[in-house]
């Protein structure tokens, strides 16, 4: 599965981003091998609608579950409306945010 971080650089070793809309980058992440695709969030330096066009970048992706820090209301408007998950997380680093997720999906199962 493909798992979206939102992220301050284009490493698994760099840190969540706290804000969904304006984050730097995503990482792709493929949860399964967790290879990942950096990709550059051009909403990033948008003054209005950036969580809208950010959720955009993402379903473009393929992802259906993006971890983050806050997510706005118009982020999580649109990121339901392309049927995206978004999951808050606390994690220093993608992956531990990613690992975190994996575990406690497992957990749930």
């Amino acid at each position: 599965m493909k798992i979206a971080v939102s992220s301050q650089g284009g490493s698994l070793n760099a840190q969540v981003a706290k804000n969904f809309g304006r984050c730097p980058y995503f990482l792709i992440v493929d949860s399964e091998t967790m290879k990942f695709e950096p990709v550059y969030n051009p909403a990033s330096s948008m003054t209005g609608g950036a969580g809208p066009a950010a959720a955009r970048v993402i379903n473009e992706k393929g992802s259906k579950i993006v971890l983050t820090g806050q997510v706005g209301p118009n982020a999580m408007s649109a990121l339901a409306g392309y049927g995206i998950e978004a999951v808050t997380v606390s994690s220093d680093t993608v992956r531990e945010a990613v690992e975190g997720y994996l575990k406690n999906k497992k957990t749930e199962d």
